[in-house]
């Protein structure tokens, strides 16, 4: 009787699965088409507006680049004249006897026996008196 029954459920299973990998093709109306092909001329006409914008925002991005160079030259062109010795980023380069002995601010409160800041002061931690979260 198990062998009857597990046959029966077996052939049930692959007729499930035969079922459910079989596609349904239905036929196709002329509305549908007309659909699509009205669908693909917008996509189209988006995909040229796209274009346009990308070459426009090109444009754009080309001037600003031409911008930010000629005051990147400027800007070292004045700091050479200065004879400040500056990292790309703007700030002091510390290989230089004239920027190295920039002197750090001085902590307003008590400090710690290694010259630091001791935290537990409300003048040193800038987080004093805010909420924890």
């Amino acid at each position: 009787m198990k062998q009857f029954l597990t046959g029966i459920l077996a052939m049930f299973l692959g007729i499930a699965v035969a079922s459910a990998q079989a596609p349904a093709t239905a036929p196709v109306k002329k509305e549908a088409k007309a659909k699509t092909e009205h669908a693909k001329a917008k996509t189209e006409q988006a995909k040229t507006e796209a274009k346009s914008a990308k070459t426009e925002a090109k444009s754009d991005a080309k001037a600003a680049k031409t911008e930010a160079k000629a005051a990147k030259t400027e800007a070292k062109t004045t700091a050479t004249t200065t004879g400040e010795h500056l990292k790309k980023d703007g700030t002091p380069d510390k290989r230089y006897k004239d920027n190295a002995t920039a002197a750090p601010a001085k902590a307003a409160g008590p400090l710690k026996k290694n010259g630091t800041p001791d935290m537990r002061y409300k003048a040193n931690n800038p987080n004093a008196g805010k909420k924890k979260s």
